[in-house]
């Protein structure tokens, strides 16, 4: 009797075990897909994005956005709804980024933000591909005549509060066995003010945003010198919530399209023809062979779509922060591996 109410009470907790695991599962399952699947309702992408910042993302006259950032929005409109102009835009300072992200404010955050090891565990993000890579440098009068950040002993450096910029500055100057006075202020266009004012010899920044804002801000750009040195790895990433892996694969897919356009010459003009190519990855980019769609959740057209109405990746670089544009920064980095860059897209099948 004894050994019978025993194996009637393992098999109860078993029992119970079984039915835990089975609504964690459920659960898991039911919450799968969350983003995914609000964005296809509501109908566009909610898109966090600079305040503005010429290049990446900022609005004309008109209240029109453009960018490389940007275009990471949507590329990701053009892959779900076949439209890329399917997307709202939330502006938003260094401070408010991620937690607007981590609310559900936003669905996805463009805002040349750096990936690091933190803020993909402990603040709970996933980072889908690069799609600029940076690192943080200094910008100065070219009156100082200074050529050299290693010149910077004892300077006040202007310098955005909450970003990887902070540390990255105070780590640098520790390093080198120098001492600066930081002038620490939370808003771009007031921090910027203050350098253009006088208020700091140096301002620190990622190099692209201290072109843009030479670019963008200044009467006579050639005043101001970008010092030669790049102090940190800057890897500017677009960034999704954790726990929604099929919103993940979207964003992510939806930029290695573009990469991979690129690679293969399929331009927004030469698209169409591409339909008829040979080449069997051109044909699965393009969804003349079918599958990738259905893996990802939407039409097999939906790389056409982003190709035809966002370009590839190289036309964005062009024309947002390229030859195309005020910044005229040269590809380096960001080229194509086949060019000596860092840009490549895994196979699309």
């Amino acid at each position: 009797m004894k050994t019978s109410l025993r194996a009637f009470a393992i098999a109860a907790t078993l029992s119970v075990s079984a039915i835990a695991l089975t609504s964690i599962a459920a659960s898991g399952t039911a919450q799968a897909g969350a983003t995914f699947d609000g964005v296809k309702q509501k109908g566009y992408v909610q898109c966090g994005v600079n305040l503005g910042l010429y290049g990446f993302s900022a609005p004309d006259d008109k209240g029109k956005w453009s960018g490389l950032d940007v275009d990471v929005c949507r590329a990701v409109a053009a892959a779900m709804f076949g439209d890329a102009e399917k997307v709202k835009y939330t502006p938003l300072s260094a401070q408010q980024r991620l937690p607007a992200l981590q609310s559900g404010e936003i669905d996805i955050l463009a805002r040349n933000t750096t990936r690091t090891l933190t803020r993909d565990t402990a603040n709970g993000l996933n980072f889908a591909p690069t799609n600029y890579f940076d690192g943080q440098g200094f910008m100065v009068a070219a009156k100082l005549g200074l050529k050299s950040a290693k010149q910077l002993n004892g300077a006040t450096v202007c310098v955005l509060p909450g970003t990887t910029t902070e540390q990255n500055v105070s780590d640098y100057f520790r390093a080198n066995k120098m001492t600066f006075k930081p002038v620490v202020i939370e808003k771009n266009e007031e921090l910027h003010k203050a350098f253009f004012g006088g208020r700091c010899d140096a301002l620190t920044s990622d190099a692209s945003q201290l072109a843009a804002i030479r670019a963008a801000e200044t009467q006579n750009p050639a005043d101001y010198v970008i010092l030669p040195e790049l102090i940190s790895k800057e890897p500017l990433s677009p960034a999704i919530r954790q726990g929604d892996e099929d919103w993940t694969n979207l964003v992510t897919w939806a930029f290695y399209a573009m990469v991979q356009a690129e690679e293969k010459g399929i331009t927004s003009e030469t698209v169409d023809a591409a339909m008829t190519s040979p080449d069997p990855d051109v044909k699965r980019l393009l969804g003349v062979t079918a599958g990738n769609g259905k893996a990802l959740g939407v039409e097999e057209n939906w790389a056409f779509n982003i190709v035809k109405q966002v370009g590839n990746y190289g036309q964005s670089y062009e024309r947002n922060v390229g030859a195309g544009s005020k910044l005229k920064m040269p590809r380096g980095q960001n080229a194509l591996y086949t060019e000596g860059g860092l840009m490549y897209a895994p196979p699309l099948k």
